[in-house]
């Protein structure tokens, strides 16, 4: 009988997780596209239902009813794969991501997470590592040169900042002592170690934004240099899997975020779960404003940033942290 509820329970968070991720990236599409609207003083999307409401609806069936293109000369199990690595790595990292204290089901405890394991922090590490080889994958098998260059920047640049963004982590394993996310979230019921790991969490949100290849990171689908980069010969829903797969890593890095350096759902007055909707969506509507500030890097300037700043600001923050903290013992 435990068995049987213990396979239910699991099959119902991983439907709640699926369902509340695929919804807020869905919604998030909308969300930028009403913040560009107000930005650049225009409207955003408003005629398909109130207010534009089920304009991700609309959007969604186009690209289902759109026609699936596959160019000749591509290498057809790679081109129809890379795609899906792309979201799938991404909606993997969720499995690992805390998303509460826990609550009580039937007299038994129940983690408000897929897998509380000791190793969350490895897992997340390597499974937002995989997504390089979607565009990787995708612009290599396209037949196009241009893909071909989006492809290989999209490589280099998101191995280049993982290193930073791994290792802006470490200060906060060394303050937990714990691999674990749950102990992460706990060890920030007092201050969130934004506060007390400033230089870390700069580090690790510059690193994020260039490794959802965002503006001004967007380079290796940068349109006035590479048409549409890795993805320019995907249609349909495939394209729509790139599409979405972007909007998905960024409700990921929102809950990294949260969890690493915002106290995860600690607040005062506020349910803890609306403290976490706060802090996760937070992120998302930032990464979308420097879209709207901020003009896109040169390729130097963004591999020199990344190998020249970066990693070198992370190792000394790592040294300092570890001085004070042996001096403290």
């Amino acid at each position: 009988m435990d068995i049987l509820l213990g396979v239910g329970v699991m099959l119902v968070k991983m439907a709640v997780v699926l369902a509340v991720v695929f919804g807020l990236a869905a919604y998030m599409i909308l969300i930028e596209r009403k913040l560009l609207g107000r930005f650049q003083v225009r409207y955003g999307p408003n005629r398909v239902g109130l207010f534009g409401l089920l304009q991700p609806i609309a959007d969604g069936l186009k690209m289902l009813l759109k026609e699936d293109i596959i160019p000749d000369g591509v290498d057809r199990r790679i081109f129809l794969v890379a795609p899906a690595i792309v979201a799938g790595a991404a909606l993997l990292a969720f499995a690992v991501v805390p998303f509460g204290d826990g609550l009580t089901l039937f007299g038994h405890p129940v983690p408000q997470v897929l897998v509380d394991t000791d190793v969350g922090l490895l897992v997340l590490v390597a499974l937002s590592s995989l997504a390089v080889y979607g565009i990787a994958l995708g612009g290599w098998t396209s037949d196009n040169k241009y893909s071909l260059l989006g492809g290989i920047r999209g490589a280099a640049q998101m191995v280049s900042y993982e290193l930073a963004l791994g290792l802006s982590l470490i200060p906060v394993v060394m303050l937990t002592r714990s691999l674990n996310l749950s102990a992460i979230v706990a060890a920030q019921a007092g201050l969130p170690f934004a506060l007390i790991q400033p230089v870390a969490f700069v580090i690790f949100i510059i690193s994020a934004l260039a490794e959802t290849n965002r503006i001004p990171f967007d380079l290796p689908e940068a349109e006035n240099e590479l048409q549409a980069g890795y993805h320019t010969e995907y249609s349909g829903m495939r394209f729509a899997l790139f599409y979405v797969g972007e909007y998905v890593n960024m409700i990921l890095l929102g809950s990294i975020t949260a969890v690493f350096f915002l106290g995860g759902w600690h607040g005062p007055f506020l349910p803890p779960i609306l403290w976490l909707a706060i802090k996760v969506l937070a992120v998302p509507v930032f990464l979308i404003w420097t879209r709207a500030s901020l003009p896109r890097l040169r390729y130097d300037q963004l591999m020199g940033l990344g190998w020249k700043v970066l990693v070198p600001l992370a190792l000394v923050n790592i040294l300092v942290t570890g001085a004070i903290l042996a001096a403290g013992a």
